[in-house]
């Protein structure tokens, strides 16, 4: 008999994000994302709830709205900077800013849009304001071991390097 996605089951699995509206895929994981189902929550709990009873090689779709998740967008967390008053290692689409409030409270930023004037760094989850599907594809589904339990997730053994030869660094 196969086995279902349950508690204290190993699950392995492909997604990717697609927005509604325009079809574009959002985001999209490269390797199989393996986890302990009902132990950690790497994923959003409809999601999650969705996978419960699946088979491996099953593919299944979730629509999520993101303002249940994230909110909707705040445009005041949106700050267009002119590229000079912008550090260099800043100017890059992609790189996340850590930001500090008068209140000592932070939040994460990510840089969003750089050209030769200005640099547009953005506070919202990328989500937030949209609804998207995700698109799972169950690879397998196991019993967990012990360590996998304690773990979350697959619990990947440390080299032995007791005894090895030391390669002097020139």
């Amino acid at each position: 008999m196969e086995d279902v996605i349950g508690d204290n089951k190993y699950v392995e699995l492909m997604y990717k994000v697609i927005d509604k509206d325009t079809g574009s895929v959002l985001t999209k994981i490269e390797y199989p994302l393996g986890y302990v189902h009902g132990v950690n929550e790497v994923l959003a709990p409809a999601v999650t709830a969705e996978l419960e009873g699946k088979l491996a090689g099953d593919v299944i779709e979730v629509p999520i709205d993101c303002n249940e998740l994230y909110g909707p967008r705040d445009d005041s967390l949106v700050i267009v900077e002119p590229i000079e008053n912008v550090p260099e290692e800043y100017r890059e689409v992609g790189t996340s800013i850590l930001m500090e409030n008068d209140k000592g409270q932070t939040k994460t930023f990510l840089v969003t849009r750089v050209d030769e004037k200005s640099v547009t760094i953005d506070g919202n989850n990328p989500l937030s304001g949209r609804e998207v599907i995700f698109k799972l594809e169950i690879r397998d589904v196991r019993d967990a071991t012990e360590e996998e339990m304690e773990f979350g997730g697959m619990a990947e053994s440390v080299p032995d390097v007791e005894g090895a030869t030391k390669v002097p660094v020139k």
